[in-house]
């Protein structure tokens, strides 16, 4: 059975910076396409961040681009976000997904084209 794990999620002021990582375990993370996703309070589930199983293609929401980065490590089976630049709009709960796919290059928005989920981290960003 696939699982995912996040850390790395806290308080932190705005401006400041945190470090999202993402096991999987139950399967091996070369497998799959990752993506992160956000949920606020009182507000849907967005999409955030996506990387290709070859780590060489990515993809950002609007309201992150150029300042959160994704990435893999195939070899500890782990994706990261990193989040700089914080600000007190990224306050919520992020979650990672794998996403089963043959293709090593494409990267993925749509929620329903994960497979898997991991049970989501707080980031708190104060102002």
């Amino acid at each position: 059975q696939v699982q995912l794990v996040e850390s790395g999620g806290g308080l932190v002021q705005a401006g400041g910076s945190l470090r999202l990582s993402c096991v999987v375990s139950g399967g091996t993370l070369s497998m799959y396409a990752m993506g992160w996703f956000r949920q606020a309070l009182g507000k849907e589930r967005e999409f955030v961040a996506a990387i290709s199983r070859s780590g060489t293609r990515t993809g950002y929401g609007d309201s992150v681009k150029g300042r959160f980065t994704i990435s893999r490590d195939d070899a500890k089976n782990t994706a990261h976000l990193q989040m700089n630049n914080l600000e007190a709009e990224d306050t919520a709960v992020y979650t990672c997904a794998a996403a089963n796919t043959n293709s090593r290059t494409t990267w993925r928005t749509a929620q329903n084209m994960y497979d898997y989920w991991g049970r989501g981290t707080q980031v708190t960003v104060s102002s």
